[in-house]
């Protein structure tokens, strides 16, 4: 039965992911300079590159998962973008102890994505994309 589902299920699934990714990365391009301010206080070198990178990361990302077009390699860039930044924005091992729930929630919250994104990078996008139809 859930074989039946399987296109749906991925195609929905890319549309929920990209969901998350699009909007931040059209909040970095639309207000870039408080995006700058908040990656320079994360400690991120070169903020002004780092934000740059963000938001197409985020909004190339998003718009591969929503059309299904070179899925696998979003889904791994999208991982490694999440992982990293994860590092750098929910350390909760490093905050006061009254931010810390809130900051590990945000972190295992990340690192749930990225699993999905890993489970997506290793299934592919489904027959309901542009990748299947190009026969990849």
């Amino acid at each position: 039965m859930l074989d039946s589902l399987k296109n749906p299920l991925l195609l929905i699934g890319r549309l929920l992911i990209a969901l998350m990714f699009l909007p931040a990365g059209w909040g970095k391009l639309t207000g870039f300079a408080g995006s700058v301010a908040y990656t320079a206080s994360g400690g991120i070198p070169m903020p002004e590159v780092a934000t740059a990178v963000a938001l197409v990361v985020e909004i190339v990302g998003s718009l591969a998962l929503i059309f299904g077009l070179g899925t696998r390699w979003a889904a791994l860039a999208l991982a490694f973008f999440t992982l990293v930044a994860s590092f750098f924005f929910h350390n909760y091992w490093g905050v006061p102890a009254e931010q810390a729930m809130v900051q590990q929630l945000m972190f295992f919250k990340n690192m749930a994505i990225v699993g999905g994104l890993l489970i997506l990078a290793a299934s592919g996008a489904g027959d309901w994309s542009l990748d299947a139809k190009r026969g990849n």
